[in-house]
């Protein structure tokens, strides 16, 4: 199995790579900074590109199995497209060179989620720090939705830095109007790879918290 790792300096793109290693797969990573990918795996290749510029990422993607996009930054006070141009660009590789599974992590709070991430997220943090970052998460999430790829959207809670867990609830019905629902990023890896394989959530947005 090959996987293409979209954002895979992140904290969460980093859990992929190492995960997806562990589990034998073939693993191609993209990276504005490839340096910062300190994994040593001979199943592991690290390809320099930048989401935002379509001709930097397109040779990556071919006979690729999957992609699983892990993509975010940390622009939050300012008006972005970063997550839904650079999502387009990757749509656009994927329809080019035939890859139909794509696994995108967004946020609960988007969309049809909204409210879903606490009363402190909902009345605070989302409206106050992260407008626009959710704004863009939101067209982010109708991109993928509109394509016609074989596309599972996972809405993870609050990210911490917490070890992996295999025990975490996950669905379509997952969060809390009231608390602050968290999940690892090491749990949320482990949830995205085990998309590949599974057609439970295909074409559907579940959540996922402890």
């Amino acid at each position: 199995m090959k996987l293409l790792i979209i954002g895979g300096t992140g904290k969460t793109g980093r859990e992929l790579i190492k995960q997806g290693l562990d589990r034998g797969y073939s693993i191609t990573a993209i990276a504005r900074k490839p340096e910062n990918i300190k994994h040593s795996n001979p199943n592991l290749k690290v390809l320099k590109g930048d989401v935002l510029i379509p001709e930097s990422i397109e040779k990556a993607f071919q006979g690729q199995d999957a992609v699983l996009s892990a993509l975010g930054h940390k622009r939050f006070f300012i008006k972005t497209s970063i997550l839904s141009k650079g999502t387009k660009n990757v749509i656009n590789a994927m329809k080019k060179h035939n890859v139909k599974r794509f696994i995108c992590i967004t946020s609960l709070g988007v969309n049809d989620s909204r409210f879903k991430l606490g009363l402190y997220y909902t009345l605070f943090t989302i409206p106050i720090i992260l407008l626009f970052y959710f704004l863009d998460k939101s067209k982010q999430e109708k991109l993928i939705m509109n394509s016609n790829l074989d596309w599972t959207i996972i809405r993870p809670g609050q990210l911490t830095n917490g070890k992996k867990r295999i025990n975490y609830k996950h669905g379509p019905f997952v969060g809390s109007y009231i608390l602050t629902r968290m999940i690892s990023r090491a749990s949320v890896a482990h949830f995205m790879l085990n998309q590949i394989e599974d057609q439970t959530y295909l074409r559907m947005t579940p959540g996922i918290t402890n």
